[in-house]
């Protein structure tokens, strides 16, 4: 079985460690960690030892791993990583990579500790947040929850200006922002903290990490109400026809089943009200949103900043034409638009739905529409094998009546 020794380490320049893990650091023969690591180790490693870089691929780095604990036939494989090495740390990878492996860690202080503890802040309640080449959802999840305390791990990409930026983006400036650089260093350690609006305007070095605290006597910009009424949305040329009506949208949402679903893909979006409506309620939830009329995107990307709704995945063109291999699979899907071509479109989103994956559709009963989209639902259900539930009929004051459409995947059955 391959050992890893996994020692944390900050970014002290003179760091200290207790004798047993200086005994460990005296006995090893293969050591490992990133450039900067080996640089403050280097002082204390055996002469004549093996040195692996932490480097992409991380593959090519864990064939090195295998092949030096072949080649040696005793000792471990003693790793440095940053902070806590089981805190979005190098633990992990090992773990993911090697499920096998038998893995010893002596940690220290990760740097969001580092910063709460520069900044006597109590941080058992703060929510963490990793964009260490990661994407924004868990950040954006964060702020829809308005989390009072978040606790942010940075990368080159994912900047505190960055941070700040979106945030101002989406309305959420109720926040003072503080940052840590080079935390552990004592001669070029800092900490500042900041508006978000001067957060803009800085650049901080590397290494660094961000702590967002609520301010107390400031409210949100933003509100998420159970149900956005609908003349808070931007519409398509104002036409008011041209939106999902809120009790509409609301029962839509339940009849997706969005609380235990993981992807939505709103096809035929229009204003956004379908996808805003669900980023806001389902944090949790990937959202993908389609819309064939491009005047349509600065339509969606207005509203998403109103209400406060980052990470909505857009795409403009017609959804046929559109390439979704690269996107997330949906298993919940609503259709707010299908231009005559619903048959062909239930039939491209079943190529990637699962099984149990769900669809939902509204329908109206309008004397003067000559096409019946209740019946072309029906026919295309038929044909395409997918499990129908009965419809929900409602009609909201004078308008004509709206049907609710539901219907189930189940390829084996």
């Amino acid at each position: 079985m391959q050992r890893f020794i996994v020692i944390g380490i900050t970014d002290n320049p003179k760091p200290w460690y207790p004798p047993e893990v200086q005994e460990i650091i005296k006995q090893g023969r293969v050591f490992s960690g990133g450039k900067r690591h080996h640089e403050i180790v280097a002082p204390l490693l055996p002469e004549g030892v093996e040195w692996i870089d932490i480097t992409v691929p991380l593959d090519a780095v864990f064939e090195q791993y295998s092949h030096y604990s072949q080649r040696f036939s005793v000792g471990s494989i003693i790793i440095f990583a940053s902070g806590d090495p089981l805190f979005f740390g190098f633990a992990n990878t090992i773990k993911r990579k090697m499920p096998e492996a038998d893995i010893v860690v002596y940690p220290t202080f990760n740097s969001l500790q580092l910063l709460a503890h520069r900044l006597v802040m109590p941080y058992h309640d703060m929510r963490i947040v990793s964009l260490t080449g990661r994407p924004w959802p868990e950040f954006d999840k964060a702020l829809i929850d308005q989390a009072a305390k978040i606790g942010i791990l940075t990368d080159m990409e994912h900047t505190p200006a960055t941070i700040a930026q979106r945030m101002i983006d989406y309305g959420y400036t109720n926040y003072q922002m503080h940052v840590g650089e080079h935390l552990g260093n004592p001669s070029l350690e800092k900490v500042t903290t900041l508006s978000l609006e001067e957060a803009t305007q800085r650049n901080f070095t590397m290494p660094n990490c961000v702590i967002l605290d609520a301010v107390s006597h400031q409210t949100s910009a933003i509100r998420h109400p159970f149900g956005i009424p609908n003349s808070d949305f931007t519409l398509l040329d104002g036409r008011e026809k041209m939106i999902t009506k809120m009790p509409i949208r609301l029962l839509t949402l339940q009849a997706l089943e969005l609380r235990k679903r993981s992807v939505l893909w709103d096809i035929g979006f229009c204003t956004g009200s379908v996808s805003i409506e669900a980023r806001l309620q389902f944090p949790h939830l990937q959202v993908c949103a389609f819309e064939i009329r491009p005047e349509c995107e600065a339509i969606i990307q207005e509203n998403t900043r109103k209400f406060g709704a980052p990470g909505i995945d857009i795409h403009i063109g017609d959804f046929l034409d559109t390439d979704l291999s690269a996107l997330p699979c949906p298993d919940a899907v609503f259709i707010g638009g299908h231009g005559g071509r619903l048959k062909e479109i239930l039939a491209k989103v079943l190529t990637v739905l699962p099984d149990n994956g769900c669809i939902v559709m509204n329908s109206v009963k309008a004397p003067l529409v000559k096409t019946d989209s209740h019946q072309l639902w029906d026919e295309a259900c038929q044909e395409l094998e997918l499990k129908q539930e009965p419809p929900t009929r409602i009609i909201l004051n004078d308008n004509h009546p709206i049907e609710i459409l539901k219907a189930y995947y189940h390829p084996d059955k």
